[in-house]
């Protein structure tokens, strides 16, 4: 459903031309012209009530009267969520005692915590919460619902995953990109908004999450949710000593991007999680525009063995034991540990191991074609909820207000094609720690 005035066979037509373009060379023309006969195009405009009702009327001669399940993807921009899902109420179409109806909300899910508290009291008005799918396509990842099996399915990380054995995770979202003609939109946004209370908390809460009771999406989500609530608040000189801004060179001459903008686009932030496993484990969390490479990954860096037995300790320490967990651009694991070098005298080297999720040969879904199956069956485990939003907001409002402010941190300059500034290289030396700034160590 769109302003646009097509029909459903001009709608077909121009999907036929996209899908076969994107879906990587296996289109099957017969195949489709028989999936596309159940594709419908209905003309209506979101500000006009009689149009949903309309809208009922077409689905219902579509469904023929019969019991049928719906799901209501709102592909729109955010400030219209709630008056499409009000009009979804006002047209009778929320009711499922016909069959599910439920309703998939992009991000972000507001900009603060009372814009995010605000659009989920409008959205309850008409959708119970477990009718309600807040999608982030990071979830859909095959390497991020594998961090739960690596961790629960097997006997050999979860005993290591956690204090005694971890000293720091990081957790870094780069993207190779300018802001582009996005100018406008990311001055007001910044990478807090942008990238750190959806994407990297998520990430976040996948690594630190205890294991659910059963794997089902609420009991999942419960979990989920009590990492955040475990997340230590910044207080006085955190906001400063616990974090660094920076903005690439370039940034102010972007279309749309006021001249004296102090936007950070680029920010690591050291996250404390005060519960029984991760107390004392700095979770480092970082993203930036114009970087190195495009990479996501979580690193797990392991402790140092107790007692160094091998190696000239004053001229070479070797390096502790770390797992890579690379999200994008290919998605597999990476296992660090040492190893002798061959016909030395007990030298070491640093050996990997490595697996990649395509291994099989098989094509892995689009993180969207998982995430839109499990709305549409009913499984939303992968899906923020209203809880979980909001606490992500109650965290993130205070370093970004803090950040705003007149005492803010110094903002850092750094050019593009590196991995922010180098006050960031610094600011994790400071700590005894190191950042693992290495483009995707799988291919």
């Amino acid at each position: 459903m769109a302003r646009s005035n097509f029909t459903s066979e001009q709608w077909r037509a121009s999907l036929t031309e996209s899908t076969s373009q994107f879906s990587k060379g296996d289109f099957d023309a017969a195949s489709w012209e028989t999936f596309a006969q159940n594709i419908y195009y209905h003309p209506a405009d979101i500000a006009a009530t009689e149009d949903f009702h309309k809208l009922a009327a077409f689905l219902e001669q579509i469904e023929e009267s019969k019991p049928a399940d719906r799901t209501y993807y709102l592909s729109t921009m955010p400030q219209l969520y709630a008056s499409a899902i009000e009009q979804l109420g006002k047209a009778g179409m929320h009711d499922d005692s016909v069959g599910h109806r439920r309703v998939v909300i992009e991000k972000p899910f507001g900009t603060d915590l009372a814009t995010a508290q605000s659009l989920n009291e409008s959205i309850h008005r008409t959708f119970r919460e477990d009718q309600i799918y807040r999608i982030d396509h990071y979830l859909g990842k095959e390497t991020v619902q594998n961090i739960l099996v690596l961790r629960f399915g097997n006997t050999i990380f979860e005993p290591i995953w956690n204090r005694n054995y971890v000293d720091h995770v990081q957790i870094t979202v780069a993207e190779e990109v300018k802001v582009g003609r996005r100018g406008g939109y990311y001055d007001k946004s910044s990478v807090l908004r942008d990238m750190f209370q959806n994407h990297l908390f998520q990430l976040m809460m996948v690594t630190a999450m205890e294991a659910p009771v059963r794997y089902t999406g609420e009991f999942v989500r419960d979990e989920k949710v009590k990492v955040l609530q475990a997340v230590r608040p910044y207080h006085g000189s955190d906001f400063s000593e616990f974090g660094i801004r920076g903005q690439y060179q370039g940034y102010l001459d972007e279309e749309g991007v006021p001249k004296d903008s102090q936007t950070e686009t680029f920010a690591a932030l050291k996250f404390y999680i005060d519960n029984w496993r991760w107390r004392g484990v700095p979770f480092y969390l970082r993203s930036g525009k114009a970087m190195s490479c495009r990479t996501t990954q979580i690193v797990i860096q392991f402790r140092e063995p107790p007692h160094l037995l091998f190696g000239d300790q004053k001229s070479y320490r070797p390096e502790a034991n770390r797992l890579v967990i690379q999200i994008q651009p290919a998605e597999g694991l990476q296992v660090h540990f040492q190893s002798k070098v061959p016909d030395s005298d007990m030298r070491l080297r640093l050996s990997d191991l490595d697996f990649r999720f395509d291994s099989s040969g098989k094509e892995l879904p689009d993180a969207y074609q998982r995430l839109l199956l499990d709305a549409m069956v009913g499984d939303p485990g992968l899906f923020a909820r209203s809880d979980e939003v909001e606490q992500a907001w109650r965290i993130m409002d205070l370093i970004i207000a803090a950040w705003r402010s007149p005492a803010a941190p110094q903002l850092f300059s750094y050019e593009t094609g590196m991995w922010g500034p180098s006050e960031s290289t610094d600011w994790m030396q400071s700590q005894g720690r190191s950042w693992f700034d290495i483009c995707p160590v799988i291919h």
